[in-house]
């Protein structure tokens, strides 16, 4: 995933300036009684992302990614949601034609009011921030991984059921990964595009997979694997949904995990939520990794440390725990 730490021209009517860091408890609310999440296994989350490893990098194009496509529709098929997979095809900053699939699952179909949850599925092409090798290929533990195993663990306890009140959509947006090679020039987007990263939200956002789709608020996770995480509230969740960061970080406060959750801001960052916010209208977070005061990405970022072990199940379940039990108090 690219996450920019500055702020792009195209940007500059949905991201504003973090002018609320004078409030570093904007996040929390009173403690008031919440439904218990359902019981989930952090072993299962990370055995889902052990799997998307084992497929090998899921970078379009490759057998990985084909694999792995395969296997996210059969588990959630299997979880009972109905499944949409959207192809489409797009170019990449280098020229490259790749075949791309968003994948979305849907829970209760028949509920109006629908919460939708979002990672991005695919891994970076190559390791540009590694010391070593640039070219190198990642495992994408964690940058793509971790988000995608919350989300089918989310969906195997709805699965379960009994499931939350509201209609819960999942989309894995593909694409997300493949912008500039950082030793690449400046290459202008084509096709409508307006950055060469976030590619399946770009697509999806104007092209929706059921027409008139809308939902309540979406979550975007990405990066919620690492161990001692902390998500701050980043400049885009901050301008277009801060009455959803409120709800969110004011129940992961009730739940005791105000360590992980900083109600402070972050940097501003193009993510998939820029897109679910500007082009389909729907407000959007991201629960998104930041350290160093939410100036800077986790070591591991676009590097080839971004495997196994990288990734904590501890933290794993205080992001499960918290999701779920935004949707079931719902």
């Amino acid at each position: 995933m690219m996450k920019k730490l500055c702020v792009l021209v195209f940007l500059t009517l949905v991201i504003g300036a973090c002018s609320d860091s004078k409030n570093g408890n904007s996040g929390e609310v009173a403690e008031r009684s919440l439904i218990k999440a359902p019981e989930f296994s952090a072993d299962s989350i990370y055995n889902f992302i052990q799997d998307q490893v084992d497929f090998g990098p899921r970078v379009p194009g490759t057998d990985a990614h084909t694999n792995a496509a395969r296997y996210f529709v059969e588990k959630f098929e299997q979880f009972g949601a109905i499944v949409t997979v959207q192809e489409f095809e797009e170019q990449t900053y280098d020229g490259t034609r790749v075949q791309l699939k968003n994948i979305i699952a849907a829970f209760n179909p028949a509920a109006k009011k629908r919460i939708l949850l979002a990672a991005h599925w695919d891994t970076r092409p190559f390791a540009d921030k590694d010391p070593e090798d640039t070219y190198a290929p990642m495992d994408g533990a964690n940058d793509g991984g971790s988000g995608v195993g919350v989300l089918l663990e989310v969906a195997r306890i709805i699965g379960i059921g009994p499931g939350p009140k509201v209609g819960v959509d999942i989309i894995l947006f593909d694409g997300e990964d493949w912008g500039e090679h950082l030793e690449a020039s400046s290459v202008t987007p084509t096709g409508g595009k307006d950055s060469w990263w976030c590619l399946g939200s770009q697509y999806w956002s104007k092209n929706k997979h059921k027409p008139n789709y809308s939902a309540f608020y979406g979550i975007l996770l990405d990066m919620v694997g690492a161990e001692r995480a902390t998500f701050y509230q980043d400049a885009v969740s901050k301008q277009n949904a801060q009455r959803v960061l409120d709800k969110v970080w004011g129940i992961a406060n009730n739940l005791g995990h105000s360590q992980y959750f900083i109600s402070q801001p972050g940097i501003s960052l193009v993510d998939d939520h820029v897109y679910v916010n500007r082009d389909a209208r729907i407000p959007m977070i991201d629960i998104i990794d930041l350290r160093n005061g939410g100036s800077e990405f986790i070591p591991e970022h676009h590097r080839q440390g971004d495997n196994m072990d990288a990734i904590s199940k501890s933290t794993l379940a205080v992001v499960a725990e918290l999701v779920l039990t935004v949707l079931y108090n719902e």
